[in-house]
């Protein structure tokens, strides 16, 4: 598929300028780089780099890229008009967007006339005279211009004419690109569709006709409408749509345009990338939470951990059968990944299709998938949840399978923990004492740590590196705790997860039990174990054995 005009949405994205207000992101120079590759390697054609001049970061990043240019996306420098009652050509502001020396800069100001008056306590000639005098500025020295006119819908709804006569002025001084705003994301998508059909009416906006202002949106999620309300703005004749990967943004945050995308180019039949770059949204989405060190959230639309998961038995077999059942898109379309989720709710679909993403080739008439069902209703009833433990439940269906490697035993453990109270806090200076067997010989090993789950884990690395060195790569990476009957008191059975990672893969396994430190023994055993079956090709060898057992058997 060609990226022609016809029928184009142009994309601007807008995360490392709009999202960075987003409570909580501070990006450094590195980090905006970064994700300006990442866009850029997306397919996005508009990237707003940040205000050159509001801080001294932003100027850096202008000419950073010039040292590291991107391959096809436009870098747009942003800043608002100038200032009232100034001269454009000698504003610090507007030279600072000059020097940036972006083709394409994007100018905001003011469309709502209590703005004008209240906010920049000016008149509403002067504010007109500020847009025109700003764009005139930067078309003469060779500049594009985006204008967004802030406040849009609210000046429109409280002084239509004064509202487009800022952008009238816009026009004239020559913007090609006029972005109406809903700034405090307050504008229902009914009442944008309306104004934007008299906005495309007023100025006869035709996205085909080189001589006409094209039309742009970009809303905010205040009322939690901002992605529908900019696919109705498309649909009512703009071209571009304004927002943030994983809709950053201050307050509720911007339109997300991991949903914007897909919407309109799956749904609506617009064109906004390259079906080989919309397959790397997933990822993209994925790498710019990582970067912003945000954890991303597993049930968003379209690029979310769950968006594609099926846990309920009846949903399961309907998909095995025909994925259109219970899924509007093929999730590898936009770089995600169909998953059956093992629970309480499974039937046996769930346990062939999740034996199948392991390698293992199961029938639904094998007697093991029935007892492998039965297993995992009875530990889920215990207190398991192997949805959020993949990996626990990997090591089960082996077991199962008896093809479960043990690559040692546990002999017995302890664990001493001193309270200390440190000058700011109480402090846990934790001791384990851990003894395994290892191919017929006894380990006995101590390590300490801050914490007993700490001490724990380091005490049975220590005892198995020398018998397994890739363990020197493990580390946990996260730990959580749940009381799951908190009426029982000290005897409540308690829930442990533990996510371990080796530098390149992250896997999550389960504790159940009631003591803590048993519970956490569990999970940190397990994580450590498949860790090292799926490095030394242990998972490998049992998946071989198991599918040649079934080939023989069946045959």
């Amino acid at each position: 598929m060609s990226l022609s005009n016809q029928n184009r949405v142009w994309i601007y994205d807008t995360t490392l300028r709009d999202g960075s207000q987003q409570e909580g992101i501070s990006l450094s120079l590195e980090d905006k780089l970064k994700i300006a590759h990442k866009l850029d390697q997306l397919g996005i054609p508009f990237i707003e780099g940040g205000w050159p001049g509001a801080n001294p970061k932003d100027v850096q990043f202008f000419w950073q890229l010039k040292e590291e240019p991107l391959s096809q996306a436009e870098v747009v420098a942003f800043c608002s008009t100038r200032r009232p009652n100034k001269s454009a050509e000698n504003d610090p502001m507007l030279q600072a967007i000059l020097a940036a020396g972006t083709r394409w800069v994007t100018i905001f100001g003011k469309s709502w006339d209590l703005h004008v008056t209240e906010g920049l306590k000016t008149t509403l000639d002067e504010n007109c005279a500020m847009i025109r005098d700003t764009i005139a500025l930067l078309r003469s020295q060779g500049r594009r211009v985006i204008y967004d006119a802030e406040h849009w819908f609210d000046g429109y709804q409280h002084n239509p004419e004064y509202a487009l006569k800022t952008l009238e002025t816009a026009v004239e001084a020559g913007a090609e690109w006029l972005v109406l705003c809903d700034t405090n994301g307050g504008t229902l998508p009914k009442d944008v569709s309306a104004i934007a059909q008299q906005v495309v009416q007023h100025f006869n906006i035709n996205p085909n006709d080189d001589s006409s202002p094209k039309l742009g949106i970009h809303t905010h999620n205040d009322s939690d409408t901002a992605v529908a309300s900019s696919l109705v703005a498309v649909e009512n004749g703009a071209t571009m749509v304004q927002g943030t990967m994983n809709g950053y943004g201050e307050r509720c945050g911007n339109a997300n345009l991991c949903s914007v995308i897909p919407n309109l180019q799956l749904k609506m039949d617009y064109l906004c990338l390259e079906p080989e770059q919309l397959a790397k949204l997933t990822p993209t989405s994925d790498i710019i939470n990582e970067i912003v060190n945000f954890a991303p959230d597993t049930h968003a639309p379209f690029v979310g951990h769950s968006a594609f998961a099926h846990k309920g038995g009846i949903h399961v077999s309907a998909v095995e059968q025909n994925p259109l059942t219970y899924e509007h898109l093929n999730p590898e379309v936009i770089g995600n990944e169909r998953r059956i989720v093992i629970s309480d709710q499974a039937g046996i679909s769930n346990i062939v299709a999740k034996a199948r993403a392991f390698g293992i080739h199961l029938d639904k008439k094998d007697s093991v998938c029935r007892d492998i069902l039965q297993r995992t209703k009875e530990l889920e009833n215990q207190g398991y949840q192997f949805e959020v433990a993949e990996a626990s439940f990997e090591l089960l269906v082996y077991e199962m399978l008896e093809q479960r490697q043990q690559m040692f035993q546990l002999k017995g453990f302890q664990v001493n923990c001193d309270m200390l109270r440190g000058e700011e806090a109480l402090l846990s200076d934790a001791v384990a004492t851990i003894k395994v067997g290892v191919n017929g010989e006894d380990i006995l090993e101590a390590a300490e740590g801050n914490g007993p789950v700490s001490a724990l884990d380091a005490a049975l690395r220590k005892a198995l590196v020398k018998f397994y060195p890739d363990i020197a790569y493990f580390h946990l990476t996260d730990y959580k705790v749940r009381i799951l009957d908190s009426t029982a008191g000290t005897d409540a059975i308690t829930r442990v997860l533990v996510e371990s990672s080796d530098g390149k893969e992250r896997w999550t396994t389960i504790g159940v039990s009631t003591n803590i430190l048993d519970a956490s023994y569990q999970a940190v055993v397990e994580g450590i174990e498949y860790g090292l079956l799926k490095r030394n090709g242990g998972l490998q060898n049992a998946t071989k054995t198991v599918n040649e057992q079934l080939i023989s058997k069946n045959e």
